[in-house]
């Protein structure tokens, strides 16, 4: 009886161990993807990743966009400050789920950091800020 139930209990962590790698899996996913989208100044595969709003911060303008508009103000963006490269410099989040990722988005007239905010709803986890300073 006593090995059973230490079964039972290696079966319950693993399988809660299992589980909680597959949600850092899929944001480390989520943030692999932003990550190339912004090196390659790509606004619509960033826009697959963002919620059904999203604040967008170019400059200090911010404003909350829908996904089609903050795509729009992006790819304006991305056509005026062409990417030269992008990376991220650190990553980190809060005990409620929430994540950030700091990084330099490099173009021809120099250089931007940007700090990208993400959230999960429901399944997936989407961009819930981005802001260009």
């Amino acid at each position: 009886m006593k090995n059973i139930k230490r079964l039972v209990a290696m079966t319950v962590v693993l399988l809660g161990m299992w589980m909680g790698a597959g949600a850092v899996a899929a944001q480390s996913d989520v943030m692999g993807g932003i990550q190339s989208a912004l090196k390659s100044g790509s606004s619509k595969d960033l826009a697959r990743y963002f919620n059904s709003r999203v604040e967008v911060s170019i400059d200090g303008d911010n404003a909350s966009y829908s996904q089609s508009q903050a795509e729009m103000v992006l790819r304006n963006f991305f056509s005026k400050n062409p990417s030269a490269g992008f990376s991220f410099d650190h990553e980190g989040g809060s005990e409620n789920g929430q994540r950030y990722a700091i990084g330099k988005y490099n173009h021809k007239g120099g250089r931007y950091s940007v700090v990208v905010k993400i959230k999960k709803y429901g399944d997936a986890y989407r961009i819930d800020t981005i802001e260009f300073k």
